[in-house]
């Protein structure tokens, strides 16, 4: 039997389903579903698409910024990119300025496949903003970057001494 109650250090006990995380967690697990269902349909994966909406279509991207930019450790980015290589959605390129460097460049199904999961990102957000009014997801958007700053601060778990 599964307990539904997280213990934190509160006067009180939390369901899960109160905490903030977890509804973060279960959205983003839901959202990720769907975009994986819909990359199924083109021999993808979510990872992939998020990967070729990061990469510039005309100019290539550095291989050191595509990392970053989708919040993934260099060695789980060099496993997706030769993913992408051998389903030939990318080619990998030297710099012409950083003959140190390399670009990242798609092919021609690449920048088709980009541009579906451009299409797959713009349809769910246009059929949230249908239903979600736009004064809600100003308070959404705003309560996201409070979260985020607070993290950011990086001292939620720092001891206090008095």
């Amino acid at each position: 039997m599964q307990n539904n109650f997280i213990i934190y250090s509160l006067p009180f006990a939390m369901k899960r389903e109160d905490t903030i995380d977890y509804n973060i967690k279960a959205a983003w697990h839901s959202i990720a579903r769907m975009y994986n269902q819909q990359a199924m349909k083109y021999g993808g994966t979510m990872s992939i698409g998020f990967a070729l909406l990061n990469i510039n279509t005309e100019e290539g991207t550095a291989a050191t910024k595509i990392a970053p930019l989708m919040g993934l450790e260099a060695r789980s980015l060099t496993r997706l990119l030769k993913s992408m290589e051998e389903k030939g959605l990318i080619y990998r390129e030297t710099d012409k300025n950083d003959k140190r460097s390399v670009r990242i460049m798609l092919t021609a199904e690449g920048k088709k496949n980009k541009e579906k999961a451009r299409e797959t990102v713009l349809l769910f957000n246009e059929a949230s903003r249908e239903q979600i009014p736009q004064e809600k997801l100003e308070v959404f958007f705003d309560v996201l970057q409070k979260i985020c700053r607070i993290i950011e601060k990086n001292t939620i778990y720092e001891k206090t001494t008095s």
